[in-house]
């Protein structure tokens, strides 16, 4: 099902004061490592005609990105993952895959797939065919995650986004990345049908607002400029 997905730019002072407010009000991400949350790589890809940044950037109502998503720099889980924005609202294919299939699609091939819309392998191995979809930037940050099981909420606190256009060093420790500096801070609130008043309360700041944040995008101008 669609969720809605809400993102915020945020300064320092605003993501550290409304971060304060989610550990008196929620309950971390069961899933985090420990107190400071955990780190996500992601390796984007886009097809010949640079599609899917074109489209973010027009803001398209309906569009795709494909990524791979690696947590806390560990081969040990890798997502394979197709996420689907329709407006505000986000649909996410998403399941493991091995490092032998990761590298295969790093290379513009084809891995096996069940024949179903519903598996992301189905739509990347169409698009490498008919689009030439091949990685083109890894975006990487650290998350802090809360969460509130009415609603199927979840607030994440995302900092040091950072770009490398080493797309073959995925996977690797030590790459080198460029950080985004104004950008590199982004609060994201995401949920099924409805968010609790007393959340929006807390995430009240008067003078912060929503924004078409995409860290592909800023990530890929960010490794263009160098």
């Amino acid at each position: 099902m669609y969720r809605v997905e809400d993102k915020y730019n945020c300064t320092a002072t605003e993501l550290i004061t409304l971060q304060s407010r989610m550990e008196a009000a929620l309950r971390p991400d069961i899933n985090e490592g420990g107190p400071d949350g955990y780190s996500i790589t992601s390796l984007y890809f886009d097809d010949f005609e640079d599609s899917c940044l074109q489209d973010t950037e027009d803001g398209v109502n309906l569009r795709n990105k494909y990524r791979i998503r690696i947590y806390n720099n560990s081969l040990d889980v890798i997502k394979l993952e197709v996420k689907t924005k329709r407006d505000n609202r986000i649909l996410k294919r998403s399941r493991s895959i091995s490092i032998a299939e990761m590298k295969n699609l790093i290379h513009g091939e084809c891995i096996e797939d069940s024949a179903s819309e519903e598996d992301p392998a189905t739509l990347f191995n169409l698009a490498i065919k008919t689009r030439g979809l091949r990685p083109r930037v890894i975006v990487a940050y650290e998350r802090k995650a809360y969460v509130y099981e009415p609603g199927n909420v979840r607030i994440t606190f995302d900092r040091n986004v950072r770009a490398s256009d080493r797309v073959e060093e995925f996977g690797k420790k030590n790459i080198s990345y460029d950080f985004l500096q104004e950008y590199d801070k982004v609060l994201e609130v995401k949920y099924d049908e409805f968010i609790p008043d007393f959340l929006l309360q807390i995430l009240e700041l008067g003078n912060m607002q929503q924004s078409a944040y995409s860290k592909y995008q800023l990530c890929r101008e960010r490794v263009n400029l160098i």
